[in-house]
């Protein structure tokens, strides 16, 4: 995990200072360790799709970090404070101010999940035949901007799809491509930047404010608006007060009301950085826009002052926004990423470097590279960490990416990647020791590998739910 350096005090070396969690466990929850031959079992019945396992069959559980997160003691307690009334809870004006002080929008609904800010965003805010430049896809947001009628365009630089490349922002736009977006029909037929920070199918990589304010500065001069995923917008401000000039002395808070004070509006899945079981939100500081929003989430969501949530939920969630900004929690995240990062490497593991917020990526392209990606690499590679150790992991590759709907063919991303998502205040080091252990021993049997063959694939969104079987040997 991460390490402190401490002052010598008689002449000697700086030495190196273990590092544990900062917290402590007051709840547990027992966890069951299957046999390999229920671990077959389960995974022929879930058509070799971890999305589609029980949880309980699985030991470890890095499918995502989404709304998976443990929740703190004041939390806990904010639930218990619940304000239900149909109509101006009490809980709502808490989640408004604490996302007001936080990222500092003026207008704020709330939503179910992320997915509903998108939509919500989506169809308030683009017209049919629009572009939507964004710094890669994401699969929820993409084809929530397609079914409004736009027309996505991946205009991150080149070095985020090249999983070996080191450099320490890989999330960064490419002023060049957007230029030529915004030049192909003027900035009037740009509905918006689609801006994720960090950019998860990258491998969690992160966004410079220095990028962002030369991105900004031609948005400006086209009247394109910028629009902001701040689902994990704290990980991000981490890798910017490690890795930019000028901002290692700058608190975490301070970096994401900077970062946001450059884009018109962001939404959240609030289970990810918020530390919250379920939640989302939309604001923006456009009042016009705002009041489309605010009608529209009656229809899809709830009330404005609801938004599909519990006032329970949004308790939660308004003390979530201020625990993440918290310095040691945040190092404490991202320190435990970096610990099984540092361990696989060690072990010779192909991945994504840098490693990222949220989770490892396998590189599947270089641990199977006698496999097509036709044979769904980073599906095999899931499957074959499950039935290993009964860890569960997923595909983030030719799966995810999902048909054209041109040509109807596979999209195929440069990148083949399987994650290893890691929850917030969930697992222990012990548990990422366990976790490089297995992906090493997989690893080790690589080329015993034959592939996947798709059985069914869903119209939409398909890696939820698709299933597969092995291929023959």
């Amino acid at each position: 995990m991460s390490t402190t350096h401490l002052p010598a005090t008689t002449g000697q070396q700086l030495r190196r200072r273990s590092w544990a969690e900062p917290w402590k466990i007051k709840m547990v929850e027992p966890l069951t360790i299957t046999t390999p031959e229920h671990r077959r079992s389960a995974l022929e019945e879930a058509g070799y799709n971890t999305f589609l396992l029980r949880s309980e069959d699985v030991y470890i559980d890095l499918l995502t970090d989404s709304g998976t997160n443990a929740m703190s003691d004041r939390q806990w307690a904010a639930l218990m404070l619940g304000d239900e009334a149909y109509a101006g809870s009490r809980n709502f004006y808490e989640f408004e101010d604490a996302i007001r002080e936080t990222y500092g929008f003026t207008h704020v609904v709330p939503t179910h999940q992320g997915r509903g800010a998108e939509h919500l965003l989506s169809q308030c805010a683009i017209r049919p035949g629009q572009f939507v430049p964004g710094n890669m896809y994401f699969t929820t947001t993409r084809d929530h901007e397609e079914r409004a009628g736009g027309i996505f365009v991946d205009v991150i630089i080149d070095e985020a799809h090249d999983p070996e490349s080191l450099h320490p922002f890989k999330g960064n736009v490419d002023l060049q491509k957007l230029a030529e977006v915004i030049g192909r029909r003027g900035g009037s037929e740009v509905a918006f930047l689609s801006l994720a920070a960090t950019v998860n199918m990258a491998g969690g990589q992160p966004v410079s404010i220095t990028n962002l304010r030369e991105v900004r500065d031609l948005c400006q001069r086209h009247g394109v608006p910028i629009y902001l995923d701040a689902t994990r917008l704290v990980e991000n401000a981490l890798f910017i007060q490690e890795r930019e000039p000028g901002y290692a002395d700058r608190t975490i808070a301070s970096i994401v009301r900077e970062f946001c004070s450059l884009v018109d509006g962001a939404w959240m899945s609030a289970k990810k950085d918020a530390l919250v079981n379920i939640g989302g939100w939309l604001a923006v500081n456009d009042e016009q826009l705002f009041e489309e929003i605010r009608n529209l989430v009656i229809v899809f969501e709830g009330l404005h002052t609801y938004g599909g949530l519990a006032g329970r939920d949004m308790a939660a969630v308004a003390v979530g926004v201020r625990e993440s900004v918290q310095e040691e929690h945040i190092r404490a995240r991202v320190g435990q990423v970096r610990y099984l990062g540092e361990l696989l490497d060690g072990a010779g593991v192909p991945l994504v470097h840098p490693v990222g917020g949220h989770g490892i990526f396998l590189d599947a392209k270089r641990f199977y590279p006698h496999l097509p990606q036709d044979a769904f690499p980073a599906q095999t590679l899931a499957a074959e960490l499950y039935l290993d150790s009964g860890i569960r992991s997923m595909e983030r590759g030719i799966v995810s990416a999902g048909r054209d709907p041109k040509t109807g063919d596979h999209r195929r991303p440069r990148l083949e990647l399987t994650r290893l998502t890691i929850p917030r205040r969930v697992y222990t080091q012990a548990h990422m020791d366990v976790v490089a252990e297995a992906v090493e021993a997989v690893y080790a049997a690589a080329g015993s590998a034959r592939g996947l063959r798709m059985t069914h694939e869903p119209r939409y969104l398909r890696f939820f739910q698709a299933r597969f079987e092995p291929l023959e040997a």
